[in-house]
């Protein structure tokens, strides 16, 4: 919280709203479904509802509680507009919806409505999230090495004729088995043609008896996420298509060397770009190379052309350029990376040479 409140003083605030649950979670330890958080330069209040009130007692670290009969956020606006020297409080407007806004202003005085609300220019609690701290980068490690179990496990149960969404209900049910808290998104299961869709979820489509097949997915361990793709080819690959293979193994080896503190994203995303354009595919990698995940799947910074963002010691990020060719195949290789004072260490250790089936 300290650092936080260094922020709030630079930037003039005497305080801030927080209503984003992952925010709150990382701020206090809160891990419910309703909260607002308030915080000044030398307190901080969680309010929550009375279904949460022995939770929010067990969990919540570096602020009071209060439990509240209306809505938690109206209660914290109400509370740092009490406050001595109440001036200018910040919310973030990317989470705020324009008529919650206009409740807020509605229960304030009337000589604190014009001013006393401050959207933000940008995230003041996102930034101290992508940096990790050891304790979160030991969850994010074990939540990685899970997953790297799943796929291990998961290659034992693959044969041709299996549907995709039963290949998800086997992950999903292993997941859980291994102690997993849930999964980070939908599992991804795209098979033969499907495999150029970058978000195939997983469907009542069969596995082919030859094609490649994308598995991309992701658990949750004390709260954090885990993320990796690997694509395996059942059957014998033609030439153009271990063609394509090795091409996109290739760009991901290539911006996987060039993580390290200090460089800008977008050359970790050019240094995958570079190898497929050279291969010919430029046009077939459609997104970008990557983006940080922690109590998010998707979290800053993105890993994409142009992005100047330096990249920083506890960063975590995935890197997983892809090739896409609509009606005949795709193939993505994912992994987590760790961004160290030295360079990078990769959380994911499952193999990325082409398996075949």
């Amino acid at each position: 919280m300290g650092a936080l409140r260094r922020k709030l003083t630079r930037a003039g605030l005497s305080g801030l709203l927080v209503t984003h649950l992952p925010d709150l979670r990382y701020l206090c330890g809160f891990t419910g479904s309703s909260a607002a958080l308030a915080v000044t330069r030398w307190k901080a209040r969680l309010f929550t509802d009375g279904r949460y009130t022995a939770q929010a007692g067990e969990e919540v670290r570096a602020a009071a509680v209060e439990t509240v009969s209306a809505s938690p956020s109206l209660a914290a606006v109400q509370w740092l507009a009490a406050q001595p020297g109440a001036a200018a409080v910040g919310f973030d407007p990317a989470r705020t919806a324009v008529a919650e806004l206009a409740r807020w202003k509605a229960a304030l005085p009337s000589r604190l409505r014009r001013g006393l609300l401050a959207p933000l220019p940008a995230p003041l609690v996102e930034p101290l999230r992508s940096v990790k701290d050891e304790d979160e980068l030991a969850a994010m490690i074990e939540a990685a090495l899970m997953g790297s179990k799943l796929f291990d496990h998961i290659l034992g149960f693959l044969r041709p004729g299996l549907r995709e969404i039963d290949i998800a209900a086997e992950l999903e049910h292993q997941a859980r088995l291994l102690g997993a808290e849930g999964m980070s998104f939908d599992t991804i299961v795209a098979s033969g043609s499907r495999s150029a869709l970058p978000h195939g979820r997983a469907t009542t489509a069969r596995l082919p008896r030859r094609g490649f097949l994308t598995l991309d997915f992701g658990i949750i361990h004390r709260g954090y996420c885990s993320d990796m793709t690997r694509t395996v080819y059942l059957g014998k690959p033609r030439p153009g298509q271990r063609r394509a293979y090795q091409a996109v193994l290739e760009a991901q080896q290539a911006a996987v060397a060039a993580v390290r503190s200090g460089v800008r994203s977008g050359d970790v995303d050019e240094a995958a770009r570079s190898i497929l354009r050279r291969e010919g595919f430029a046009e077939a990698f459609s997104h970008s190379t990557g983006h940080g995940l922690g109590l998010e799947i998707h979290e800053p910074p993105r890993i994409g052309a142009g992005q100047s963002t330096r990249l920083l010691p506890g960063m975590v990020v995935t890197i997983e350029p892809g090739i896409y060719l609509p009606g005949q195949f795709g193939v993505r290789i994912e992994d987590m990376v760790a961004v160290t004072r030295n360079g990078a260490q990769v959380l994911t250790p499952a193999p990325k040479a082409l398996i075949e089936i």
